[in-house]
């Protein structure tokens, strides 16, 4: 018999009053709120959901959540960490074995490539505290939706200590065809959101996403003086491949080269900053991809590559264009006299989320016709996600 746990989707009416204050006010993390959320976890073993970027506070040499809580003298049962680890160095995809942080003791359970699983009779109580950028495929939410889905299972509360979605401004992109479903992209929602984490998370609780439609106890503490206007700068690289904001607001788009035989720079000091191939004609612009810590078997590794770079657009125009196929299209017309294949199987579906976009640029679609597709995806998303905005 299926267990269904009470919803509890909880946001604290501070926000409302907080969130006006204006830019000037320092963005305040959930996990700083200690006042609010400490008394919810009193007495309980609690599993912590983070990574690197947990961090209570908006510099690098802010406290990390798992220190917060160890010098309250909080029962820190287990860490559970997603995709690069708990430390956050490791490879797009790469194994990461389960052990014990070596700083505090605490046990570490990998749950990306390792085959880690977590066991909930080891704790009462899971409190989810980790950066996202607000894109469908990359996959820190997928990991919080599978802690959601055993929490759910075993009468377990979830808390969101929440952070900032620095691409949070734009809802853009089409809505993944659940045929595509996989480790990149797990939900009807379009490549951008527009969604903090916990935001996102009550969107996954009210629409029924969990598995077998159970209900997850869900509470969120919202981060303070921050809307979906801010723009919110990360003191520490999310991944070890978006290593500034260029690359963060470049990622809607230009990680879409990850399904193609093409090169984004993995391997450079400016991955999804670049694009090219060798076989691309000459541009003016070359780059030779290498093995370096973060990306230590990168596409073309030691091959130089002809092509294109961004580094010099002005952010406000890469935000304003949300997904931008522009450089996609552009990229297909450049390799398409060497006769060489563009797609790599399948992945650009899955990282896209719908069949048509490959068609028509195979066809000969400007990006502007091609975007133009999921307008309507769009137009129907934001009524939908509206319900579950905590911020203006």
């Amino acid at each position: 018999m299926k267990r269904y746990s009470l919803i509890f989707l909880l946001v604290l009416s501070l926000v409302t009053s907080c969130a006006v204050v204006g830019n000037r006010s320092r963005i305040v993390m959930g996990d700083e709120r200690t006042k609010d959320y400490l008394p919810l976890i009193e007495g309980q073993r609690v599993a912590l959901l983070t990574n690197h970027t947990g961090l209570a506070g908006t510099r690098a040499d802010s406290p990390h959540i798992l220190d917060v809580l160890l010098k309250k003298k909080v029962d820190v049962a287990v860490v559970f960490s997603p995709e690069h680890g708990f430390r956050g160095t490791a490879d797009a995809g790469e194994k990461v074995e389960s052990g014990r942080d070596p700083k505090t003791g605490v046990p570490v359970v990998s749950l990306y490539g390792a085959g880690g699983k977590p066991d909930p009779e080891t704790f009462d109580v899971l409190l989810v505290d980790i950066q996202d950028v607000g894109t469908r495929f990359y996959t820190y939410y997928i990991t919080m939706m599978r802690m959601m889905n055993v929490c759910a299972a075993a009468g377990k509360q979830v808390i969101i200590l929440d952070r900032p979605n620095p691409n949070g401004f734009m809802v853009d992109g089409p809505i993944l065809d659940m045929k595509h479903k996989s480790g990149v992209g797990a939900l009807p929602i379009p490549v951008m959101h527009g969604m903090t984490l916990g935001e996102l998370a009550r969107m996954i609780v009210g629409e029924g996403w969990l598995d077998g439609g159970l209900r997850c106890s869900l509470i969120v503490i919202p981060c303070l003086n921050y809307t979906h206007e801010t723009l919110y700068d990360l003191p520490v690289a999310p991944s070890p491949n978006l290593k500034d904001m260029q690359a963060i607001y470049l990622y809607p788009s230009t990680c879409l080269f990850e399904g193609t035989t093409l090169s984004l720079g993995r391997g450079t000091d400016f991955p999804f900053e670049v694009y090219g191939h060798p076989s691309i004609h000459e541009t003016g612009f070359t780059f030779t991809p290498t093995s370096v810590p973060g990306a230590k078997n990168p596409p073309l590794k030691d091959r130089e590559c002809k092509g294109v770079d961004l580094r010099e657009i002005p952010q406000e125009v890469i935000r304003a264009n949300g997904v931008d196929l522009s450089y996609i299209v552009d990229a297909y017309k450049r390799m398409a006299p060497s006769g060489e294949k563009f797609f790599n199987g399948s992945f650009f579906e899955k990282l896209i989320g719908v069949d048509y976009v490959r068609s028509m640029i195979e066809d000969g679609a400007t990006a502007e016709e091609i975007e133009a597709r999921w307008e309507e995806d769009v137009k129907n998303f934001l009524p939908k996600r509206a319900k579950y905005l905590i911020y203006e």
